[in-house]
């Protein structure tokens, strides 16, 4: 299992970028996902953009202080429902008619953590993921962090090469920013509006997009 830690911060150097520009752009890259200023209100790519056919199949969270695990999900092994995707086990509701599934619900998770989940200051993210029959070059991840239109944290993760047909496993550190007393009050009473992008790239063009909330309440 190969562990990575975050190469970008904050402060990283780009210049500034809206959603409505790189909507217009045939092809997005990493500079112009640092160059953003809040969290997207839609999706910079379509699902079928994964050429690649890259895969989520698990997902863990675990305090790197304690050992403690957080969070930990793994996909079905069969589920006609996810078509590939992790993130559809979040689903938002539930879909009798095939034809009414949203297209971007497994784009899309919420995750609940308790009021000590803020004061953290290094979690360990390992993700295991397949891909298809294609070679994958400088596989990267940008993960950027919002509190309303604040910016948190942009942390920057490179998986690497990964060979066509195979199962990767990787952890990813996260070191978190240390965050003032009333910014934790604020986001602790108010669920959800912690919101995350997350950008992958293959060869320095985006080719995934999946968005995530939080809440920090300690329940639903």
């Amino acid at each position: 299992m190969k562990v990575k830690k975050s190469g970008g911060g904050a402060g990283a150097a780009a210049a500034a970028r809206t959603e409505e520009e790189l909507g217009r752009k045939a092809l997005i890259g990493p500079d112009d996902v640092l160059g953003l200023q809040r969290v997207t209100s839609d999706y910079l790519c379509t699902p079928e953009e994964n050429v690649y056919k890259i895969d989520f199949t698990r997902f863990k969270i675990r305090d790197m202080e304690s050992g403690t695990v957080l969070f930990e999900i793994t996909k079905p092994a069969a589920s006609d429902d996810c078509d590939g995707a992790l993130l559809c086990a979040f689903p938002e509701r539930e879909h009798n008619d095939r034809k009414d599934v949203d297209p971007n619900a497994g784009r899309f998770v919420r995750y609940q953590f308790t009021p000590a989940f803020l004061r953290l200051r290094q979690v360990g993210a390992t993700v295991e993921f397949t891909v298809g029959d294609k070679p994958i070059n400088n596989f990267r991840m940008i993960e950027r962090h919002y509190f309303r239109d604040q910016l948190l944290k942009s942390f920057d993760f490179e998986f690497g090469f990964c060979i066509p047909s195979s199962k990767n496993t990787c952890e990813h550190i996260y070191e978190f920013p240390q965050l003032s007393e009333d910014l934790i009050r604020e986001m602790i009473l108010h669920p959800y509006e912690t919101q995350s992008d997350s950008f992958y790239f293959v060869d320095n063009k985006l080719v995934m997009h999946n968005k995530a909330d939080y809440s920090y309440s300690g329940g639903p």
